[in-house]
């Protein structure tokens, strides 16, 4: 079953022949996914991938046998900070294109740092040398990415390629899938669109819609318009949904049956912020915070410590952030000016 064109509930549009799924894997079960960042030109992924979901994200999808990248490029960037964060979320690697050497790149380069995309390639254009980055990345972790030509060809062979080698092992775990996009197809209803952050999702499971007291029924499975009884870790999915409405749900409710998953309204601890952070932190201050497809308002209650890039801060939540223990959120600054990226506090 193919689900058909749906009610897009975000800007742009989705495409009807690609909406449903974008990239897909099966680890030890033949197939393996990759999920890769694109900082570049909008539609720099078009001659390496094929276009799918449309929003404030565009995806491009790769498909080679069993084997599948989805290339996430943050459309709504610059002028909101959201579909960045969102793309480095949910990528495993990243590809930067890099064209000048601005603000723009340092915030997006900041970003990756943040959000711990530890592997990646650089693109260079306009003449831009390798020692001219290295003052940029010393100190984080794209001082791990490799140089690449501007090659779309030899690029998709190297993601097919390490997809194919990358596959992540299954998790006996129960599954989570953030939601990106959502959306009703007549004749079968609430079709939700995701990547699968950890765990195993399989059909007939019934979900909590975290941090709502929803839950919903798995009806089927899709990857690549292809229907399958489980999805797992690194997996693009689109999952039809029983006994909810497009109207229960929202970007960033997260689908899973893991009792580990906790609403957060107040995070405590000691703040990581970056170098080429300016600001201090401030009580008062209205933050924004991120942890896969969520980016919630924060406000700082409470600041101590001598280190100012490393305070220890309390932080109220406007609405529960879900997330397992031991991860991170990325701080952001709105008012930041050019650079809008803190840092990130650790998840109890």
């Amino acid at each position: 079953m193919r689900f058909g064109a749906p009610r897009h509930p975000f800007p742009g549009r989705l495409d009807a022949a690609t909406a449903i799924l974008l990239s897909a894997s099966r680890p030890f079960l033949g197939m393996a996914n990759l999920n890769v960042a694109v900082i570049a030109p909008n539609g720099y992924s078009k001659d390496i991938g094929k276009k799918g979901t449309v929003s404030d994200i565009t995806l491009y999808d790769i498909k080679q046998g069993t084997d599948t990248v989805t290339m996430l490029e943050p459309t709504g960037y610059p002028d909101r900070l959201a579909p960045l964060f969102f793309s480095a979320s949910m990528a495993d690697r990243a590809l930067v294109v890099v064209e000048a050497i601005d603000a723009k790149l340092g915030e997006c380069m900041v970003m990756l740092h943040s959000v711990g995309v530890a592997k990646g390639w650089f693109v260079l254009r306009n003449f831009i040398a390798p020692e001219q980055l290295a003052p940029l990345i010393k100190g984080t972790v794209l001082e791990n990415y490799e140089f690449i030509d501007d090659d779309a060809t030899a690029i998709r062979q190297m993601l097919l390629s390490v997809s194919e080698t990358g596959a992540r092992a299954a998790e006996d775990v129960p599954g989570a899938v953030p939601i990106d996009h959502f959306f009703n197809v007549k004749g079968v209803g609430t079709v939700i669109l995701g990547m699968v952050t950890r765990g195993t999702i399989r059909k007939h499971d019934t979900l909590k819609a975290l941090p709502t007291e929803k839950t919903a029924q798995v009806r089927s499975i899709q990857k690549h318009d292809d229907d399958y009884d489980e999805a797992t870790a690194g997996d693009r999915v689109g999952l039809a949904l029983k006994n909810i409405t497009v109207e229960d749900l929202d970007r960033g409710i997260v689908l899973s049956t893991d009792p580990g998953l906790r609403g957060t309204t107040e995070i405590t601890g000691t703040a990581e912020l970056v170098g080429f952070w300016k600001h201090p932190l401030k009580e008062g201050m209205v933050l924004h915070v991120g942890h896969w497809m969520q980016f919630v308002p924060a406000r700082i209650t409470s600041v101590s410590g001598a280190d100012v890039k490393r305070p220890s801060v309390t932080l109220s939540l406007e609405k529960p952030l879900v997330h397992p223990a031991g991860s991170r959120a990325v701080l952001m600054y709105l008012d930041g000016g050019k650079l809008r990226v803190a840092g990130w506090v650790p998840l109890a």
